[in-house]
């Protein structure tokens, strides 16, 4: 099979596998605190990373780093996982499972805003108007389509859910300069993120769960949103011609993710949602779009 091919199944496979997370966020939700499911999928990620490292025959790196690169790891860690998923589950806690999806899917544009004042890279017409046309998706999706009624879906919701973009963001321009392998890496983050996790979930919530259903979505969690398919992603960059080949395909998993709401949680999927979710694709894919070069 070719390189292309390849990367094709791995990009679709990714695609699959993130598309369903949504559902199995508010799913385990029903069984656990924010913190706990965040707590349960942090250790299943770090099994899972430690799992695909020694399989791999590179575990030993996570040894072979200096102080300054651990300390990095220790902030990421803090930021992501920590922060970001305790912000963006209290986030689907509180919103239905369409209206935060669509929300936090709002962070590739955070991250071209957020470059400009902390990379020094500049703006142009083109990310003006893919702002423009996302941010009216999220208005909609947020009022229910009553352009008038901002209450229509819990405020502080919707703002962890817009929150967490920028979390989000503000990681991964963090890691741009992160030269490391990037599985190790990952795990490293999860590995110094444990303790404040278990520390959060001692402090304000319980250590204990008595929900099979809960700890089975947690580790759902923790395999196919923070652990494997982050794996699987990079196999399909690494195998493609050039990344926009397979780059595009992450945009089918926001509307495949609301069939699975739909069938899995039971959500009817309201109007609203719909055109706010084409909106925000729409806007992104206009950020996406490069003008084509002069001979």
């Amino acid at each position: 099979m070719k390189d292309q091919s390849r990367a094709y199944l791995f990009g679709i496979a990714t695609v699959l596998l993130w598309s369903t997370v949504a559902s199995a966020f508010k799913l385990s939700l029903n069984y656990l605190a924010p913190i706990q499911l965040l707590l349960y999928s942090c250790v299943t990620s770090i099994l899972v990373l430690s799992a695909i490292l020694v399989i791999q025959g590179r575990f030993s790196s996570i040894f072979s780093y200096t102080r300054r690169q651990y300390v990095h790891s220790l902030v990421l860690g803090f930021i992501n996982p920590f922060l970001y998923y305790l912000v963006l589950f209290k986030a689907y806690d509180l919103l239905p499972a369409q209206v935060a999806q669509p929300l936090n899917y709002t962070w590739a544009l955070t991250l071209a805003f957020l470059s400009i004042p902390l990379l020094k890279q500049t703006i142009g017409v083109r990310e003006i108007c893919a702002g423009l046309v996302c941010y009216c998706g999220v208005v909609i999706i947020s009022t229910h389509g009553d352009i008038g009624n901002l209450t229509a879906s819990d405020p502080l919701g919707v703002a962890l859910a817009l929150g967490s973009t920028v979390i989000w963001s503000l990681y991964w321009i963090y890691n741009t300069r992160d030269a490391r392998d990037p599985v190790a890496s990952l795990l490293l983050n999860f590995l110094f993120a444990l303790p404040f996790i278990a520390l959060y979930c001692l402090v304000f919530s319980d250590l204990r769960v008595s929900s099979l259903q809960g700890l089975l979505g947690a580790a759902y969690v923790g395999l196919f949103e923070m652990g494997i398919t982050f794996v699987l992603w990079l196999n399909a960059l690494r195998l493609s011609e050039n990344t926009a080949k397979v780059g595009y395909l992450i945009f089918f998993s926001p509307f495949l993710s609301l069939i699975f709401i739909h069938v899995l949680v039971g959500e009817d999927i309201m109007k609203s949602t719909f055109i706010g979710l084409v909106l925000i694709v729409g806007g992104l894919i206009i950020q996406q779009i490069r003008p084509a070069r002069r001979a």
